[in-house]
């Protein structure tokens, strides 16, 4: 399969309810979607609609009551059930995770924030730090690298929190709500990085948001409504 076509992520109809019986909620229902590398797509959707529910499952932190689900090619659940074992190392290579919060440890500077992933991979010190300062240095925060998280402007914690999410090189980059706690030029900013690197990484980018404001940065956005598919 070629690369103009292959997906990174392919959801077919996945749907998660938590509870049985009348306490029964219906999060998700038969979701199908797929997306492709170098896009950056949008989940919209009033609250309660299943948009973090679908990104925490596409994360591999939910588990998901049926349907099937491949990232990268491999097949991670069937049926409803998970095919791999160690959900924590898929999540290492395959996933980066960018918050709302950027969630950085406050008692780590900007560079250790980054390392610490890495060598939670298995990566040595000095390997785990050199990585960490080339990723800031991409990131045009290199100067901040020995900032401790609590010195940093909002615009530079965000950053630091994508270099984290890309320590491991992961192909697959998800999103919650990564602007909004950021102004129209900061987020247009942290949305221009995340082009970036959907370009240069080939790597797919899917973020759940309701910022009006960087609508215009997606190439495809996917509207949820009752844990159900409306649109793309």
């Amino acid at each position: 399969m070629s690369e103009a076509i292959a997906q990174l992520v392919r959801v077919d109809r996945i749907s998660k309810h938590f509870g049985e019986g009348e306490t029964r909620v219906d999060a998700l229902r038969e979701v199908s979607l797929e997306v492709h590398p170098r896009e950056v797509v949008a989940l919209l959707g009033p609250s309660g609609s299943g948009k973090t529910t679908l990104l925490n499952v596409i994360g591999c932190i939910l588990d998901a009551s049926s349907g099937s689900m491949d990232l990268d090619g491999e097949r991670v659940i069937e049926n409803g059930s998970w095919q791999r074992r160690d959900l924590r190392k898929l999540r290492l290579d395959k996933i980066g995770f960018i918050f709302q919060s950027h969630n950085l440890l406050p008692f780590l500077d900007a560079t250790d924030n980054i390392a610490i992933v890495l060598q939670l991979a298995g990566a040595d010190s000095k390997a785990a730090r050199r990585r960490a300062l080339e990723l800031l240095d991409y990131l045009e925060v290199g100067n901040r690298g020995t900032s401790m998280p609590a010195t940093l402007s909002g615009g530079e914690a965000q950053r630091v929190a994508i270099a984290r999410a890309l320590a491991n090189k992961p192909r697959i980059i998800l999103a919650d709500e990564p602007t909004a706690a950021l102004d129209s030029k900061r987020a247009g900013i942290v949305m221009d990085l995340l082009r970036k690197l959907a370009n240069e990484q080939n790597a797919s980018i899917i973020a759940v948001t309701h910022d009006e404001k960087i609508f215009d940065r997606f190439d495809r956005m996917f509207y949820l409504r009752d844990g159900r598919l409306e649109s793309s």
